[in-house]
């Protein structure tokens, strides 16, 4: 039996320690926020919080997360953080298709967690494990820099 937390609720499971955290959370408990994209931990849309560490869910055994916390997209959606990035992609546009966006605003909320005040390159390295294949990323450069001013206090560490 393996036992953790997903978005603050308990889960345990007798799946095979194997099958890989993205399909867990995915099928199982149908948070289709979490997406795979290149399967290999290149892309980042598949990325997920482990322990309060942003983390490629795609390259996670379900075996290795005995005891962690487990925080995906719709984890954080209530958060005031989460709404000022969501106002921030909006308004500057960060937003195309939209396939990469939850592991994007993933990397947003830890970057901003880490530094609430980045500069453009620190931006930039930020989100470096996370491709995006519409924006050609200005815009979602754009968007971090407006979530940073706007939440002026509230990206501090939990």
């Amino acid at each position: 039996m393996i036992k953790f937390t997903l978005n603050g609720k308990p889960v345990e499971t007798e799946a095979p320690a194997t099958v890989r955290l993205l399909d867990f959370i995915r099928e199982d408990h149908q948070l289709i926020g979490t997406k795979e994209g290149c399967g290999e931990g290149e892309c980042g849309a598949c990325s997920v919080f482990v322990n309060n560490l942003l983390q490629n869910s795609c390259l996670i055994p379900i075996g290795s997360i005995e005891g962690a916390d487990i925080v995906t997209i719709e984890g954080i959606m209530e958060s005031e953080q989460f709404k000022i990035l969501d106002e921030s992609y909006s308004q500057a546009g960060g937003v195309q298709c939209g396939y990469c966006i939850p592991g994007m605003v993933m990397a947003s909320a830890a970057l901003l967690t880490q530094n609430p005040n980045p500069s453009e390159d620190e931006i930039r390295e930020g989100i470096s494990g996370n491709l995006c294949r519409c924006t050609g990323y200005n815009m979602i450069v754009e968007a971090i820099n407006f979530a940073a001013k706007k939440g002026d206090g509230l990206w501090q560490k939990k």
